[in-house]
């Protein structure tokens, strides 16, 4: 049986966010079951998390195969074997896994020094200069990948993958900056993918876990 290691609670501005959707998401669009296996922030500390994930995060994820963590590696597995998120041919694979990489490193780390430093230091003295800074660069990559999706509903191919399940789980965080506003296209392409009902499962089953789990007031 799968199995995906999860967190059981995080604060309200990270519901929605945390990378085992990105694994859920997967798994929804290959139709494959799984079961979680959920842990608390003290629990992530432990020797027996770090000896699976060496940086003390979520996911992790488990099936017959091995145990795997990051949420790329994980979706980037479970496609492997699925058609529903990569296609047959090796040429089409190959280009695939390269916007995989991309979404992971040429978008992902400039969308999270902007929302990163709003959400964690949006009060520093330093902020203010630094995010003008950081805004310019996610805005030059986020011009070429809407230069690059011109004309397409996905970025390979004639359908979604596992390519575009990463893309889109990048581009869901820029909403915390409006940086939607300047690239419209980037936001129905956004919109296109999470609109699936994959997407929708894997959004219910996260948030179903932290409602089940949520702090009682102080």
């Amino acid at each position: 049986m799968r199995e995906v290691t999860a967190y059981t609670w995080v604060p309200d501005f990270a519901q929605g966010f945390v990378k085992d959707l990105r694994v859920r998401w997967a798994l929804e669009e290959a139709g494959l079951p799984y079961t979680e296996r959920l842990i608390d922030h003290q629990q992530k500390l432990q020797p027996d998390h770090l000896a699976r994930q060496p940086f003390a995060q979520v996911p992790v994820y488990r099936d017959d195969e091995g145990e795997l963590f990051e949420s790329g590696a994980i979706v980037l597995h479970i496609a492997e074997g699925s058609p529903a998120l990569m296609p047959a041919e090796a040429a089409a694979r190959a280009r695939v896994t390269s916007w995989a990489f991309a979404a992971l490193n040429s978008i992902e780390p400039h969308v999270a020094n902007v929302t990163g430093t709003q959400l964690f230091h949006g009060e520093a003295p330093w902020a203010e200069g630094y995010l003008e800074s950081a805004r310019a660069m996610m805005n030059a990559r986020l011009k070429q990948l809407s230069r690059w999706l011109k004309g397409k509903d996905y970025l390979e191919a004639e359908r979604f993958t596992a390519a575009d399940l990463l893309m889109a789980s990048v581009l869901r965080e820029i909403e915390r900056d409006g940086g939607f506003e300047r690239f419209p296209d980037l936001a129905a392409y956004c919109e296109r993918c999470t609109a699936r009902p994959a997407f929708t499962r894997a959004l219910e089953a996260q948030l179903k876990v932290f409602a089940a789990h949520e702090p009682a007031p102080v």
